[in-house]
C-alpha cells in the first residue's frame, strides 16, 4: 500500500522543512528545563493509512488508537493477557460463546474531546464487517453477525457461530462513530487524519513523515516521551546509515544487517521474539507440487536449523507447521520434518521423478521446475527464497526465484510458490491457523492457503477447535490439526522469526518486550510501549 499526501498539505509543506531538518540532525532528548523528549524513529514502510477500519491499530498496539482490549506483556517468550483498554471489564460471553458482552470505561474522551460511549464501538466494527468498505481486515471478522448498542456504555457482539477466541477479536482500534463515513477504507480521510483514544495524537503527516504529540484528552498517565517522529526511508542500507550516523533513534532491520550493530557504541541490537512464521505455499495446479510425495520430499530437503544461523543470524527458531511452541500444549513437539535429504531423494525416485538429463527430475514429461515468487523489495524474503532454491538444486528440484508484486504474485498463487509470512494474528492459535490451513472459500482473501490444498482432517479439527468450549478438547483438536499436515504438507514452513530492530542505549525504562505478529516496524520493537517508558 502506499502512502498519500493529506488534505491538509498547507499545514504540512509549512512545517516538513523544519521537521526534516530536525530529524536529520539527530534526536534529541529532555534537558533540564523540562524540554519535551522526542523520540525520531525510521520505517521501512509508508506513513499513513491510519485507518482502524482497514486495519490499522488492529491488535491494540498503536500511538493513536486503543481498542476494547489490549495486550499486557509479561516478555516475549510468552502470549500476553488481553486485559481491559476501553472496556470497563473482562467481556462476557454467553453459555455457548455465540454472544459476548462489554460493559465500556465511562472516563474516556477521544482526541476531538468527543465522549466513548457504544455507538463508536457499533460504527467501527460495522464498518469493517460491511462490504462496501472492502475494509482489509474483514475475513477476521466473520464470525460476527451483528454489533449492538445494549445502552450507552454496554455493546453485545452476537456471533454466527460460537467462537471461543473473541477476545482477540476486541483489540481492533475504536474510531468515533461520527468519522466513519460511507465508502471504501482505503481512501477514507481517516488514514490522514485519525481520531482516536491513545496516548498519542498526529500532529503532522507528509510524505516521508508522521509527527506524534501528546494527547491532552488521554484518559490514562500522560507519556514521559512527549513527540514521536517517525521517517519512512524504504531502504534497508540508508536506514542503516542513518542509525550509524546518529540521526535517529531507532530503526528496523534484516537480521543479518542488525547483527552488524553488535559491537557497535551507543547501539543495541534488540530481538523480539513472534509468533510469525516465514516459508513457502506450494502450488495445487502444477504437476510436480501437486505430488503429495513432492511437498513431503521438499519438506525433508530443507535445513531449517542452517535457514536460521545462516539466513536469520541466529534470531529464529526452525518452523515445520504454523503452531510455535509459544502456544503451550496445543504445540505438537512431534510434528517436525527431521532433515534428511537421502529421504527426501528416495522418495522422489520412489514416486518416479527421475533425474534427467540436465539433472533435472522429470516424470511423464512433466519437470521438477517452478517458481517461486516473492515481494521484491522485502530482502529477507528474498535471502529466504534464494536458501530454500538452493537446498533444492541437489535433489534435482530447480526453483526458479522470482521478485514480483502483490498482485502478480496473486494472479498466479495456484500455479507458482510464494514467499510468505504469516502468524499476523498471533495471540489465540485459531488466529494463527484457521486462514492458514483451512480449505479455501468463495470469498477467501487471496493469501489465505493461497496455494488452494485441503488436507484431509484438517478443516473437521480446525472448526471443532473454534467452537468447542472445553479446553482440553481444543487442545487435542488441534495437535490432530499438526499431526495431520506433516502426514500432507502443503507449505514449506521454514522459520518462526525474530524481529530485529536496532536501539539507540539510553537510560529509559521500557518495560518489557511483547511477542510480535507478522506486522512489524518501529510501532514495534522496543517502542510498542512508547507511552509507558519511564526515566
Amino acid at each position: 500500500m502506499n502512502g498519500t499526501v493529506p488534505s491538509r498539505a498547507l499545514l504540512a509543506t509549512a512545517l516538513a522543512p523544519t521537521l526534516l531538518l530536525t530529524a536529520c540532525t539527530g534526536p534529541t532528548e529532555a534537558d533540564a528545563t523540562g524540554t519535551p523528549t522526542r523520540i525520531v524513529l525510521a520505517d521501512a514502510q509508508p506513513v499513513g493509512e491510519f485507518d482502524p477500519v482497514n486495519g490499522y491499530g488492529e491488535l491494540g498496539v498503536s500511538p493513536i488508537f486503543e481498542g476494547l482490549l489490549r495486550p499486557e506483556s509479561s516478555g516475549d517468550d510468552a502470549l500476553p493477557e488481553l486485559v481491559p483498554a476501553l472496556a470497563a471489564s473482562a467481556p462476557e460471553p454467553n453459555d455457548d460463546n455465540t454472544v459476548w458482552d462489554v460493559e465500556l470505561r465511562t472516563d474516556v474522551t477521544f482526541s476531538d474531546g468527543s465522549p466513548l460511549d457504544a455507538e463508536d464501538v457499533v460504527a467501527t466494527y460495522s464498518a469493517v464487517i460491511d462490504p462496501d468498505t472492502a475494509s482489509e481486515v474483514a475475513g477476521s471478522y466473520s464470525m460476527i453477525e451483528s454489533v449492538t448498542a445494549v445502552d450507552d456504555h454496554h455493546v453485545r457482539f452476537t456471533l454466527n457461530y460460537p467462537y471461543y477466541a473473541m477476545p482477540a477479536r476486541l483489540t481492533l482500534g475504536i474510531t468515533p462513530s461520527e468519522e466513519i463515513t460511507p465508502g471504501p477504507a482505503a481512501d477514507s480521510e481517516r488514514n490522514r487524519a485519525p481520531v482516536g483514544t491513545g496516548p498519542y495524537v498526529l500532529a503532522d503527516l507528509s510524505a516521508d513523515q508522521a509527527v506524534f504529540e501528546a494527547n491532552p484528552e488521554y484518559h490514562g498517565t500522560a507519556p514521559e516521551v512527549t513527540e514521536l517522529v517517525i521517517l519512512s526511508v524504504p531502504d534497508d542500507n540508508t536506514r542503516a546509515q542513518r542509525m550509524r550516523a546518529g540521526n535517529i533513534d531507532g530503526t528496523v532491520l534484516p537480521p543479518v544487517t542488525a547483527q552488524t550493530f553488535a559491537d557497535v557504541d551507543g547501539t543495541e541490537v534488540v530481538p523480539v521474539r513472534t509468533a510469525e512464521w516465514r516459508g513457502l505455499s506450494l502450488p495445487s495446479d502444477h504437476p510436480f507440487t501437486a505430488d503429495p510425495n513432492a511437498r513431503l520430499a521438499m519438506n525433508l530437503g530443507v535445513d531449517r536449523d542452517g535457514v536460521v544461523e545462516n539466513v536469520l543470524a541466529g534470531h529464529g527458531r526452525p518452523a515445520h507447521t504454523p503452531v510455535p511452541d509459544v502456544y503451550g500444549a496445543a504445540h505438537d513437539p512431534e510434528a517436525v520434518f527431521e532433515y534428511d535429504p537421502e529421504a527426501a531423494a528416495d522418495l522422489l525416485d520412489e514416486a518416479g521423478w527421475e533425474e534427467g538429463p540436465d539433472g533435472v527430475r522429470v516424470r511423464d514429461g512433466d519437470r521438477a521446475e517452478f517458481t517461486l515468487y516473492y515481494l521484491a523489495s522485502d530482502n529477507l524474503r528474498r535471502d529466504l527464497a534464494t536458501a530454500f532454491a538452493a537446498e533444492m538444486l541437489p535433489l534435482g528440484i530447480e526453483v526458479d526465484i522470482q521478485g514480483a508484486s502483490w498482485d502478480e504474485m496473486g494472479e498466479n498463487s495456484t500455479e507458482a510458490g510464494i514467499l510468505l509470512g504469516g502468524g499476523d494474528k498471533p495471540y489465540d492459535l485459531d488466529t494463527q491457523v484457521y486462514a492458514t490451513l483451512h480449505t479455501r472459500e468463495a470469498d477467501t482473501p487471496t493469501y489465505e492457503n493461497p496455494g488452494d490444498f485441503a488436507v484431509p482432517g484438517v478443516d473437521e479439527a480446525l472448526e471443532e477447535a473454534r467452537r468447542t468450549l472445553d479446553p482440553d478438547e481444543r487442545v487435542e483438536a488441534y495437535q490432530r490439526v499438526q499431526r495431520a499436515y506433516v502426514e500432507n504438507p502443503t507449505y514449506v514452513f521454514m522459520a518462526f522469526v525474530d524481529h530485529t530492530y536496532v536501539a539507540a542505549e539510553d537510560d529509559w525504562d521500557r518495560g518489557p518486550l511483547v511477542l510480535e505478529p507478522h506486522a512489524h516496524g518501529v510501532s514495534w520493537g522496543p517502542w510498542w510501549n512508547l507511552s509507558e517508558w519511564r526515566r
